[in-house]
Formats: structure tokens, sequence, C-alpha cells
């Protein structure tokens, strides 16, 4: 049995795909940094419905040695993991001009310099049995950028970059590493826009709608399966937005 790692696991994205690879029979780490009780909650749910073994952890990613922590208690009850799953992100809506260090230094923290964490404490495990995958949910901004959003593009954009520069270094390990470029997906993030700021958003994209955290979660699971030269690719999933 299979063991993954989802970071920012307690809602939207994270907790759709927590979710489905329990459905898929893996043992999971499932982390958040703040809401304790949705995250606890999740684990109780995933094990009664799924009879798979769940820890749960509260701390905060961009640390790097809670992260190593994490991993230590992960090792000790499940040998090592498999599976990598980033998805802890926060966004920052403003203009750079206006943003002070301490926010910038925030945000790099916790969607890119997580993601090296990650990584590098997963490597020696997955390079020791020859197979791992690294998933990392990323965002079209990452590919073009946003106005008001530089901080949040120039880390997505760190981790496209991360992702096809890592899948090369880890291929002739058998290991793969991929991105979701993720669109507009209706979570919690985007709880900022207006219902009509919403509506108008929809009309931009050609596929009329936002995209679910169980759209992402199926990706991710096919990602999962995926063959060993599926590797490096930055996959858009947006509707045909950008």
């Amino acid at each position: 049995m299979k063991t993954a790692l989802i970071t920012g696991a307690s809602r939207g994205i994270g907790r759709a795909v927590a979710t489905a690879l329990a459905r898929d029979g893996y043992r999971l780490i499932i982390n958040c940094s703040k809401s304790g009780d949705e995250l606890y909650s999740l684990r109780d749910a995933l094990t009664a419905s799924f009879h798979t073994d769940v820890l749960a952890d509260v701390g905060d990613v961009s640390d790097h040695s809670y992260v190593s922590e994490l991993f230590t208690r992960a090792d000790e009850r499940f040998g090592g993991i498999d599976v990598v799953v980033n998805n802890a992100g926060i966004s920052h809506i403003g203009l750079l001009s206006d943003m002070d260090i301490e926010e910038w230094d925030r945000i790099i923290g916790v969607n890119l310099t997580s993601v090296f964490s990650t990584c590098k404490l997963a490597i020696p495990h997955m390079v020791s049995q020859q197979s791992g995958k690294i998933i990392n949910i990323s965002s079209v901004w990452g590919n073009v950028g946003a106005s008001c959003e530089v901080a949040y593009s120039a880390c997505k954009g760190g981790m496209n970059a991360f992702t096809r520069a890592l899948a090369k270094e880890l291929a002739p390990s058998n290991i793969q590493v991929n991105a979701i470029a993720c669109g507009a997906i209706d979570t919690g993030m985007n709880a900022c826009f207006s219902e009509e700021e919403r509506l108008a958003l929809a009309e931009e994209i050609p596929a009329g709608r936002f995209g679910t955290p169980e759209e992402v979660a199926a990706l991710v699971t096919s990602l999962c399966h995926a063959g060993s030269y599926l590797t490096g690719q930055v996959i858009t999933l947006d509707g045909g937005w950008i």
C-alpha cells in the first residue's frame, strides 16, 4: 500500500485530493496550517469511509524544521512517502508597491519554499524505491502572470520552473514530477469575488463555469497512475480560459 502526503488538505482542492486518494487505497498524511478541526474531521471521515490509515498534522509548511518533523513522523508510521501533492498555498491581491517585505516573505514561504522542503525530504525514500510521484498544484497565473497578483504569480511561475527542472533531475530514478496549472476553481480562495464578479469571470471562460476541486483531484489521481514517460509537464486545467 502506498502513502501520499497532501499539504493544505483541510478544504478545497486539498480536501478533494485527499478524498480521491483515500478512495484509491492510499494511506495519507494530511496537513494544514490553521484549520485543525476541519482537518481532524476529514481524517475521521476518510478513516471511517475508506478504512485507511490517516495521519493528520497541523503546522506551517513554510517552516523547514516543521516539515522535517512531519516527515520523521510519517517515516515512523508508514516507512516513507510515495506521492507528494504540494497543494498548500495563499494568495495576495494588491499592488506590488503596497506590499511589504513580510507579506512577500510569507507568500514565498508557503507557496514555494514548502515545495523545496517536501521534495528534498521525499526524494531519498523515492530514490531508494526507484519510484515516486511529485504533483505540484500551480496556477495559470504562473504561466502568464496576473496584475495585482505579482507575488502569487512569481510563486507559481517558480513552481512551474521547479517542476520542469526537478523532473529532469529525477527521471533517471523513475520519479515523475508534474504540475497542474489551475484556472478558476470554485474554492475559498475565490471567496473575495462578489456574485456579479463570479458571473462575469465565468463568462470569460469558454467552458462557461468555474472548475471544481473534484476535477483537480481526478487529474491528480490520473497523474499518480500515469506512466513514467509523463514527467516535467505543467498541465493547464482551466476550461479553455487562458
